[in-house]
């Protein structure tokens, strides 16, 4: 087990150093620097390339990349380009905020599908199973800013006036001051990654219900809630453990759309701001932050599918 970790670690590692690379060379690409961007196009050459000077952006670009991975090693995520105010500091607030956000959705989520998937099994082929699959994919196909956009007509304007349209979290407040601000992003996001988990919990659940050892413990004259949460649930779960950590990861870095849409103050919406503002430092922090998110719910998602399988549990050991 410490092997595996280990390796997967190291792996990990090497993914995100590659990831940083890849992000380094996007931000180049783009058309003008922060420099054009913060001052506009209508500056004098003599006020860009003195910005230009100020913020480093002159050396050459393996420079620019090592003084950044430096720092992001020690632990120092540099300043931002935009406001020169430092990237922790900057992003600090938002990222409690969002946090808090996909855990709520998380917690919610993970629950609902699993219930819903072990729901749709023990009812396969009957008409609430064809309604419940139809409901996963349409939900399924639709984009989060459509859900979101129907979640705020329903429960914010045209229906009902519940839960606030806007997501407005002053800045000395977090997330968890002004939990109304978090009730329809937070539902946006369940309904996005409930119908894979559950789609995928349903599947796994109607194989193992059909498995001769839950046809022996049925025999046996076991209760049925013994037989389907004892011995059918726990064996079906491994391939949701695995869609989950990947729904979780999309959460963690696909909370961009969703926190646009409310205007709700986290990563996303700093994201979208750096983005135009070709804030390097903060485009950086942001994307690395959701892919060191990724790499550890894999990783988790490994280990967890270990634990709850006998033949993968021994062979570790």
């Amino acid at each position: 087990m410490r092997k595996l970790i280990i390796q997967r670690l190291a792996l990990g590692l090497l993914t995100l150093w590659l990831i940083s690379l890849i992000v380094f060379a996007a931000l180049l690409a783009l058309p003008g620097d922060a420099a054009t961007a913060i001052l506009g196009r209508e500056a004098t050459p003599d006020r860009v390339a003195a910005l230009r000077d100020q913020l480093n952006l002159d050396d050459s670009v393996v420079s620019q990349y090592l003084q950044w991975i430096g720092g992001v090693v020690t632990g120092s995520f540099g300043t931002s380009a935009a406001t020169q105010q430092p990237v922790s500091e900057l992003l600090d607030a938002r990222v409690g905020n969002s946090l808090f956000l996909v855990f709520v959705a998380a917690i919610f989520a993970i629950p609902l599908s699993i219930g819903l998937g072990v729901w749709m099994a023990m009812r396969r082929d009957r008409p609430v199973d064809h309604v419940g699959s139809t409901l996963s994919l349409i939900l399924a196909a639709l984009p989060e800013f459509v859900i979101g956009i129907g979640l705020i007509l329903l429960f914010a304007t045209s229906v009902f006036n519940w839960f606030p349209a806007v997501s407005l979290i002053p800045p000395e407040e977090r997330a968890w001051d002004v939990p109304d601000a978090v009730v329809l992003p937070a539902a946006t996001l369940v309904l996005a990654v409930v119908p894979y988990i559950s789609r995928i919990m349903r599947g796994s659940m109607v194989e193992v219900l059909e498995s001769e050892y839950v046809t022996m413990a049925r025999l046996k004259g076991l209760p049925e809630r013994e037989v389907i949460w004892r011995h059918a649930v726990p064996n079906a779960i491994v391939p949701a453990i695995q869609v989950t950590a990947l729904q979780l990861a999309w959460m963690a870095g696909g909370v961009v759309v969703v926190e646009f849409v409310f205007s709700y103050p986290g990563i996303g919406q700093a994201l979208v701001d750096a983005v135009g503002n070709r804030d390097m430092p903060v485009v950086q922090t942001v994307t690395m932050l959701g892919a060191a998110i990724y790499v550890l719910l894999n990783l988790a998602a490994d280990l967890l599918t270990i634990m709850v399988t006998p033949k993968l549990r021994t062979a570790a050991r």
